[in-house]
């Protein structure tokens, strides 16, 4: 089962067993940049010099993909003068987060469970169903940052997205950072990906640490 960039980052958060998410805040962000990197790698988006365009509207024929690319050119319309990522990935994190869910939930790869807090609040929880795919994942990361092997295209992506989100507890639990950054920075900054998809990742990288950084200066006020 192929599955997108931006479930691979939802999956790599999700509790095995509680479905609750690990490091919420970072995996939506990394959703978000998954799924734009995603369509950048279907030749349908750009990304450069800090901004996104719509190269080509076409729909790929994946509904989650497509449900994006159309969301992201309407707003690119409605917004002629600033196409900044940051503003998109600002604008998209959390229903991107919530249709990537679904998404999962669809394919049968984690399962919806509805419960309320105190008894007042509703959380859902989405724990695995079927883990083959995450286990693939898992195997690919390792396969790449702990073992040496040279990514292809799609690992590269996923590798730079968890080093910009600092989700590296979810994707190598039990393990150091200091054991698997500086393999990480090489990937995201190595030549298995091409040009358009490195400069895209780039982009990706800087918007993720702007985010991120009001995030935490927004909670520390």
């Amino acid at each position: 089962m192929t599955v997108s960039l931006g479930e691979e980052i939802m999956l790599l958060s999700l509790d095995d067993e509680t479905g609750a998410a690990k490091g919420e805040t970072a995996a939506r962000w990394g959703v978000a940049a998954g799924m734009l990197l995603e369509l950048v790698m279907a030749g349908r988006v750009t990304v450069r010099g800090g901004r996104v365009e719509v190269f080509d509207p076409t729909p790929t024929g994946d509904a989650l993909l497509d449900g994006r690319l159309d969301r992201l050119t309407r707003w690119v319309h409605e917004t002629s003068s600033s196409r900044k990522v940051v503003a998109w990935l600002t604008r998209d994190h959390a229903k991107g987060s919530q249709d990537v869910v679904d998404s999962l939930v669809a394919r049968g790869l984690v399962t919806e469970e509805k419960h309320r807090a105190l008894g007042v609040f509703p959380v859902r929880r989405y724990p695995e169903a079927d883990g083959t795919v995450e286990r693939e994942l898992r195997a690919r990361l390792a396969a790449a940052v702990l073992e040496g092997a040279e990514p292809d295209a799609r690992t590269t992506a996923l590798v730079a997205l968890v080093h910009a989100t600092g989700m590296h507890p979810q994707a190598f639990p039990g393990l150091p950072k200091k054991q698997v950054d500086p393999r990480m920075a090489e990937i995201a900054e190595g030549h298995w990906a091409g040009v358009s998809v490195r400069e895209a990742i780039r982009n990706l990288q800087a918007a993720i640490t702007a985010v991120t950084m009001v995030t935490v200066l927004t909670v520390v006020s």
